[in-house]
């Protein structure tokens, strides 16, 4: 079943998140109260609203109560972020995700409910994506177009099982390279001890295959 989420704010960082978002299977609604950028999105998101996110009546006719997580993508508007943040968490929200100019705007927006405080560049975008795809990844890394490293625990399928029963590289397509236990990272792989809850996996995979783990 395919995550649904909610962008609300549409600028560089907000449209590139919320169309990688889209493009890797999910559900998405893009918002912004520009009318141009709305209809730049239509037809690369499941839904594209134009709405006032200072306005609190549209932000609460969003529906944001259905969405997995809802990102509040306007860092260079302080009045709207607080709006947006606080009606998601009022609607149950159980991730709200805000982009913060500077550790003040942070600082005043976790106090207000956000769960993650995020201070992106342009490119970031799309890291973050990778890494909401799933509650198993931990962290994303290019490493050129085709190929990416990531660190993730283990899905909760294939707890008490060793990487010679889970077949990993024929099953989904990924190599791994690492294991971290207790903080620890080691290179040296046991394929015939059984992962435990918490074994973080540092994995090589094409990002093609990066579906089969979401």
């Amino acid at each position: 079943m395919s995550k649904s989420f909610a962008v609300i704010g549409l600028g560089r960082f907000g449209k590139k998140l919320a169309c990688s978002l889209y493009e890797m299977g999910s559900d998405v609604m893009g918002v912004d109260k520009n009318p141009e950028i709305v209809a730049s999105v239509a037809n690369s998101l499941t839904y594209a609203i134009e709405a006032d996110a200072a306005n609190p009546d549209m932000v609460k006719g969003l529906g944001l109560k259905d969405m997995d997580a809802v990102v509040v993508a306007m860092g260079s508007d302080l009045t709207s972020s607080i709006m947006s943040v606080m009606i998601a968490k009022e609607q149950g929200v159980p991730l709200v995700v805000a982009k913060a100019r500077d550790s003040r705007m942070g600082q005043i927006l976790k106090r207000i409910g956000a769960d993650k405080i995020i201070f992106p560049e342009d490119e970031m975008g799309i890291r973050t994506a990778r890494i909401m795809m799933s509650d198993s990844f931990l962290e994303f890394f290019d490493i050129d177009d085709n190929l990416c490293l990531l660190e993730l625990k283990p899905k909760a399928e294939w707890i008490g099982k060793s990487l010679l029963e889970l077949n990993l590289r024929e099953r989904y397509r990924i190599n791994v390279i690492a294991v971290k236990d207790h903080s620890e990272m080691r290179s040296f792989i046991d394929p015939s001890r059984p992962l435990e809850a918490d074994t973080d996996l540092l994995v090589i995979l094409e990002k093609a295959d990066l579906k089969r783990l979401t």
